[in-house]
């Protein structure tokens, strides 16, 4: 059998269910199946409606693609509006499970999801054995996707794009989380937490909180730390209704508290390296 594949540049995204094992306690096998489904089907929809393919379902998790197999050069853009899209349909789809909870006398966890983008070089093509191949892309590319997805947990927020990602949707609304070395990579990358879609990002408020951000986070690399603090309440406040909750300012708060007691060096780039996934 000819395995063909080709290197392109494309965009990854992944999108898992948080807490999803505590959820999935309340269902026995077929209840469960029916859940996934009604979660799968919207996501799938949205992702299809915006050139992406799906490379695989992973249980709660969806592995998405676009710019393979059909041409997309706006690639970046349409994987981060899918992840917007996305998010949008969890409300609605909450709203529904909440009834079903209440007639069948359970209680409703609200699903929530995760998603993390990257964008850059990937092989893609058939691959697999000669008994069973899938159509389906390899590269770091696609491994730095998966963990960013993991990281938006640890930053209280619902998307992470890598760097390569953000500087294709220049239109859209985004923040800078930080510079990290996530588990498995030797080099430091800037990730972003995508908050909105264009007209957000034109919003003057929007603008206001985004400049603090990138403030604060300039000061906390200069290892001014109370300054840093400073910044950080600032960005607090302004910051309320976006998608960024409360564990993005304690992170940097502990971060600041460890660095004070363990300074990290004067050659310290701003890079901070992580344990987990």
């Amino acid at each position: 059998m000819l395995f063909r594949s080709d290197s392109r540049d494309m965009t990854l995204l992944f999108c898992d269910v948080r807490g999803f094992t505590t959820i999935s306690e309340q269902f026995d096998a077929q209840g469960l199946t029916s859940l996934i489904n009604k979660l799968l089907t919207p996501l799938t929809n949205v992702i299809l409606e915006r050139k992406g393919t799906v490379d695989k379902y992973m249980g709660d998790c969806i592995m998405a693609f676009w710019n393979a197999p059909l041409d997309d050069p706006e690639h970046a853009k349409h994987g981060c509006l899918s992840a917007l899209a996305m998010l949008a349909e969890m409300d609605p789809l909450n709203d529904r499970l909440e009834i079903e909870a209440k007639e069948e006398g359970r209680k409703h966890i609200p699903l929530k999801v995760g998603l993390g983008l990257n964008s850059g070089e990937c092989v893609v093509g058939n691959m697999g054995s000669d008994q069973r191949f899938d159509y389906s892309v390899l590269g770091d590319t696609v491994n730095l996707a998966a963990r960013l997805e993991g990281q938006s947990k640890n930053y209280g927020v619902r998307v992470v794009i890598g760097h390569s990602t953000w500087t294709a949707v220049p239109t859209l609304a985004t923040v800078e989380l930080d510079f990290i070395q996530v588990k498995g990579k030797t080099e430091g990358v800037r990730i972003f937490a995508l908050v909105g879609g264009e007209e957000m990002a034109q919003d003057e408020h929007f603008k206001s909180f985004k400049a603090k951000v990138d403030e604060m986070l300039a000061i906390y690399k200069s290892q001014d730390w109370d300054g840093a603090r400073k910044a950080i309440n600032e960005a607090r406040e302004l910051g309320e209704p976006y998608d960024i909750d409360e564990t993005f300012y304690t992170l940097y708060e502990d971060r600041i508290k460890a660095y004070e007691e363990n300074p990290p060096g004067e050659d310290w780039d701003g890079v901070f390296v992580a344990t987990s996934k």
